[in-house]
């Protein structure tokens, strides 16, 4: 895997890493230019002070290149926006052709933000109608309405950064587009059809929602962009980062869902992934990563970890994947330890603008960044006491995980933390019988269900498993091989210190050390995708990363000559082409206009007859929109990742179990509810034998199995102990009695 530079004709010229010139992104900055670029017309005029573009030769200069790299870097950057632009346009199409969002009331495009979704879009609303951004500011920290009658700071519990960025640039838009007098959007009379009263539609950036949205497309496209320069750098090849893009294209449904749900948390922190893989990439490549690149890495880090809760349990797979490469000998102490570092300041800095989460501390990630300095810091002490070699590597190994283990659950007793534990609790009931509430209602929604069969299957149909498949198994071929000569040859065969300036001592390793992380890494991802189904949101774009290396010279350079290499890639992208077609045209088919009329009545009769302070329960996805549409205060919602939450939807959706009206009222008094919004469907519906409400409570509660649903009496008459003040088809709204009151 060693991959060939080409010699510069510039005398006494320190020597290059042989691993650096292998993408047209980044090419040296001395030395005579490339033949391919020489004497063109528009080099003649970036060589020219007095050209045409004399900006482009001061940017290059700075940049360090020569003028044919800094053409190939614009081509490059040229394709990359393009890739961006193509993706925002697709999101945002299918996202109006699903909604026909733009024609929709602002209510209706309130109700359309579903489950989390309308929560964390209410924080949004909340600080762009307060009367100054502090002062929304102030609301969001000392949220009164969402766990009634606790006071939280949503910042530090639901990572709400993207929404107070976002309300900024909202109020900072309109009011300069208010102060020069320009009109944001456009508004007309929409006539809804017999019985229906006409709405206000409006569409334009001063449309909350439609601006909300439109960033989020925007963000997302720009991801695309991020694609291509991924793939493009991985591979060496601009036609690479072409596979990427294509694959994410064809591929669409299975890689994303930022169209379908555009307030959700990925939606705002998987493209700095992206990021912080691609300015890994180039660490792991650079056999002396500069401060520069370090400091990327940890504000890409830090704009992943922020907006999503999530984030920390990817990047316990990233450690893993590097840790694993380091044990190998694909990455040096001085490096690993330097990334170590870098993700170390970025959780502590994490750590302290969500005002001391304590879920971060007492992840795995950060005891395993505790627990592999160590190993490092001691890796003298475990070559003395074991032979390098397969049994020093099982050992390490063994080491991080025990230690892992150990330190998190001792840093949970010591914060007296249990947030995360329905994480384990799920993981657990993959393996075994175990069975508790909380992890029935995740594993009875498909999405945490384990990989569908049909999922592979269409990665079949794309060609993307299959050509994943070839990639890894070329690495992993190689991979084996400097294994088992490290095994004969011992320390002679390894990578060496980065503090040595011997560069003929090995460089291949180095060459290989991205891609073999790169390679552990989707292993990862699909382990992950495979127990969840959500999950394969993660696995997916990494199968169009890798699927970019078919164009790399350093893997498949045995085919020939450029030409036929180009010619078996392209051949490959038109067999894709005729699903991926297919998967683009089902998806362009989709159309649709929201709707919700029952809810709609709800929320209007909840605004009209009720107090602003009353106070409601219900299922978590209703209480999002009684929230952020009724303004109403609530004691349940749909982020279900604090304990205490958890607790709390558990006591409401006793309304669904079998136990007795009494028990169910008592819960409500106590929580100081005034109103229960009760759902038929909730009581009948179920998403595979065993998921219906009353049987995930059966579980739980077994002493009353057999027994009439709650729910179900509650639906014929709701009396003596709750009174029926407004139902139509869908919802019923209960009142807590009087008496209820004044036991305050």
């Amino acid at each position: 895997m060693v991959v060939k530079t080409r010699k510069q004709n510039v005398k006494d010229q320190p020597p290059q890493p042989n691993v650096d010139d292998r993408s047209p992104l980044v090419s040296p900055g001395t030395g005579k230019s490339r033949r391919a670029g020489k004497g063109t017309p528009f080099n003649s005029l970036l060589h020219n002070k007095n050209g045409l573009f004399p900006g482009f030769s001061f940017i290059r200069s700075k940049l360090g290149l020569t003028p044919s790299a800094f053409v190939k870097l614009g081509i490059t950057l040229v394709l990359a926006a393009l890739a961006g632009y193509l993706h925002w346009y697709h999101l945002s199409r299918l996202f109006e052709n699903d909604r026909h969002f733009s024609h929709l009331s602002g209510l209706e495009k309130e109700m359309a933000f579903r489950t989390e979704m309308g929560l964390y879009y209410s924080y949004f609303k909340t600080i762009i109608e307060a009367p100054t951004f502090l002062n929304g500011l102030y609301l969001v920290m000392n949220d009164r309405l969402t766990e009634y009658p606790l006071v939280i700071n949503t910042l530090k519990r639901f990572n709400l950064y993207p929404e107070v960025v976002l309300a900024s640039w909202y109020r900072i838009y309109t009011a300069i587009m208010e102060f020069f007098g320009l009109p944001t959007k456009m508004c007309w009379s929409i006539n809804r059809g017999e019985g229906m009263a006409a709405v206000d539609g409006c569409e334009g950036m001063g449309d909350p929602a439609y601006f909300y949205v439109t960033f989020v497309f925007l963000l997302n496209g720009l991801m695309m962009s991020l694609f291509f320069i991924y793939g493009t750098y991985l591979s060496g090849s601009r036609l690479g980062g072409m596979v990427t893009v294509l694959c994410f294209f064809f591929n669409h449904g299975e890689s994303t869902r930022v169209m379908w749900t555009p307030p959700l948390r990925e939606s705002f922190s998987y493209p700095f992934l992206v990021l912080q893989m691609l300015l890994l990439t180039h660490i792991l490549r650079t056999r002396n990563p500069s401060r520069k690149a370090m400091w990327a890495l940890a504000i890409s880090n830090l704009c992943f970890m922020l907006p999503w809760q999530f984030a920390q349990f990817v990047l316990l797979t990233q450690v893993a994947s590097l840790f694993a490469s380091y044990i190998l000998g694909y990455i040096s102490p001085t490096k690993m330890q330097s990334l170590l570092v870098t993700h170390m300041i970025t959780l502590a800095v994490c750590f302290v603008l969500m005002f001391g989460n304590s879920m971060l501390l007492t992840s795995f990630y950060a005891s395993s960044l505790v627990s592999i300095w160590g190993i490092i810091a001691l890796r003298d002490k475990f070559a003395g006491a074991f032979k390098p070699g397969l049994i020093t590597w099982v050992m390490q190994g063994l080491v991080w995980v025990v230690s892992t283990v150990i330190l998190k659950f001792m840093l949970s007793a010591i914060f007296g933390a249990s947030d995360d534990a329905h994480i384990s609790s799920l993981i657990k009931s993959k393996f075994t019988s175990y069975k508790d509430f909380d992890t029935m209602m995740y594993t009875c929604a498909a999405e945490f269900d384990f990989m569908e069969i049909e999922t592979p299957l269409r990665y079949i149909k794309t060609l993307l498993l299959p050509i994943n498949m070839l990639v890894v198994a070329v690495i992993a071929g190689r991979t084996i091989q400097d294994v088992v000569r490290f095994l004969r040859e011992g320390e002679k065969y390894s990578v060496k210190p980065e503090d040595d300036d011997d560069d003929d001592e090995h460089p291949e390793m180095l060459a290989k050390g991205e891609l073999v992380y790169h390679s552990l890494q989707l292993i990862a991802f699909a382990v992950l995708a495979m127990l969840i189904m959500r999950l394969k949101l993660f696995l997916t774009p990494h199968m169009c990363i890798m699927a970019s290396l078919i164009c790399s010279k350093q893997l498949f350079g045995w085919i020939g000559e450029k030409f036929k290499l180009h010619v078996m890639v392209f051949g490959i992208l038109s067999i894709m082409a005729m699903q991926g077609a297919a998967n683009l045209q089902a998806q362009w088919g989709i159309m649709g206009e929201f709707s919700n009329l029952p809810q709609e009545q709800l929320l209007d009769w909840i605004r009209d007859n009720t107090r602003p302070h009353a106070v409601f329960a219900g299922a978590m996805p209703t209480m999002a929109s009684v929230k952020l549409s009724a303004g109403r205060p609530i004691v349940n919602h749909p982020h279900y990742e604090d304990a205490g939450l958890r607790e709390r939807t558990k006591l409401v959706y006793a309304m669904y179990s079998r136990k007795s009206a009494e028990v169910v009222k008592r819960n409500l008094m106590q929580m100081e509810v005034d109103y229960f919004v009760l759902e038929d469907s909730w009581c009948t519906r179920r998403s595979r034998p065993g998921c219906s409400m009353p049987e995930i409570w059966d579980v739980e509660d077994p002493q009353n199995t057999g027994k009439v649903p709650l729910c179900t009496l509650m639906s014929r008459d709701s009396r003596p102990h709750f009174a029926t003040v407004f139902h139509n088809n869908v919802y019923k709204v209960l009142k807590v009695p009087k008496a209820a009151k004044e036991l305050r």
